[in-house]
């Protein structure tokens, strides 16, 4: 990556991390592009360069996480199993998002927000859409005995399912790693 890349990818961040402190702070309604802009250091021009809704500015993380599944599910090693190279990135992506301290709190501080609030809950909804279209198509590249469509709805909706419950507070890191790996057990059946 070149200094023009690191310094747009650094501005991007900045802007991401003043949404989601002030959203977590006060409330998605609550805040403005400008008050975002004003604390990130940024004119409110430039934030809608880098993202085209508020709402995306708060799930900024999802075009990495399709990134890490694509590539763990193109690069898998032959004979396994699309499904399986998932379920291994979804539980690295878990671990990460949980494990260094006070992520979890602040995990479930981010999630009671979005669910808080109707416009991040549809975001929410679109991302998850859109992540089992991209999931989809990414078993369909090299399909095995397990239909890509009905594998890629299941095994979001397991791990929307597990999510929700571990920002809830309604189940532990360790039972949400044991329930998805019994749901892609279950679901996949294979390997």
């Amino acid at each position: 990556m070149g200094l023009r890349e690191r310094k747009k990818e650094q501005v991007r961040l900045q802007i991401s991390h003043a949404a989601t402190e002030l959203i977590i702070e006060r409330g998605f309604d609550a805040v403005s592009v400008s008050e975002i802009a004003e604390r990130a250091g940024v004119s409110r021009m430039t934030v809608f360069n880098y993202f085209p809704r508020k709402e995306d500015m708060f799930f900024d993380r999802v075009p990495l996480i399709h990134e890490r599944i694509t590539a763990a599910v193109r690069s898998r090693p032959e004979g396994r199993t699309p499904q399986t190279a998932l379920r291994d990135e979804v539980l690295r992506l878990m671990t990460e998002s949980v494990e260094p301290p006070g992520h979890h709190e602040r995990m479930v501080a981010f999630w009671k927000v979005a669910n808080d609030s109707p416009a991040l809950r549809a975001r929410a909804r679109e991302i998850a859409e859109e992540l089992e279209e991209m999931t989809a198509g990414l078993f369909a590249e090299r399909p095995g005995p397990i239909d890509p469509k009905m594998s890629a709805a299941l095994l979001t909706a397991a791990c929307r399912v597990c999510l929700r419950d571990l920002t809830a507070g309604e189940a532990s890191v360790a039972d949400v790693r044991t329930r998805i790996n019994r749901a892609f057990d279950i679901i996949c059946q294979v390997e």
